[in-house]
């Protein structure tokens, strides 16, 4: 009964900082949210007794994913007022796949779902069970293509934003390693002569 009601909480407060997410006006804001969003759903893993995946959760996505979008949200000059005007635009698009997300979600959850009362809907794992060992012996038999597939997917996907981010920008400063690595002293220093040592 307790596991039962820490889900629900910590499942409505997930689903609070997922709407913070997409209502909020200021980018930095949202991707705080988007950082306890995670945090919270690290928590449901918990409460699942899948441990590797909530610490998974919040090494990878909160202390590195989420980090780098926020420097690079901080650091790019966002045009909030152009994202305004393209938001209606795409309105349509959107309702409808928030549509089709919440009917699968009522089908998994209400028509499908079978929950075991005498645990709390939370089914009792075996003595000496590990979930990190069960879920490396399913990604890498089972689906090992797959993930395969994924990792050279999200390479790819670095490479491109590499790609696009770097352009040339007028004033743009850039270091030549190699030119400073074969500098010598006699290219950078040159001894003066003063008139008051030329008179001695």
């Amino acid at each position: 009964m307790l596991h039962s009601v820490l889900f629900y909480v910590f499942a409505g407060v997930m689903f609070g900082a997922a709407m913070g997410v997409v209502f909020s006006r200021n980018p930095v804001h949202a991707v705080m949210f988007l950082v306890f969003t995670f945090f919270n759903a690290a928590i449901l893993w918990l409460l699942a007794e899948a441990e590797f995946l909530a610490i998974v959760l919040v090494l990878v996505y909160v202390g590195a994913v989420m980090v780098l979008f926020l420097f690079v949200v901080m650091m790019l000059e966002v045009d909030v007022e152009a994202a305004k005007r393209g938001l209606t635009r795409y309105a349509p698009l959107g309702i409808a796949l928030a549509l089709v997300m919440a009917i699968e979600l009522v089908n998994v959850i209400w028509l499908r779902g079978k929950i075991d009362s005498d645990v709390g809907g939370f089914v009792a794992t075996p003595e000496g069970y590990s979930n990190t060992e069960a879920l490396g012996a399913v990604l890498y038999t089972e689906h090992v293509y797959a993930f395969e597939i994924a990792a050279v997917i999200l390479l790819l996907a670095i490479i491109a934003a590499i790609t696009l981010t770097m352009r040339k920008r007028p004033g743009l400063k850039v270091q030549d390693v190699a030119k400073q690595v074969a500098t010598r002293a006699k290219d950078r220093l040159r001894v003066v002569r003063m008139d008051a040592e030329k008179k001695q």
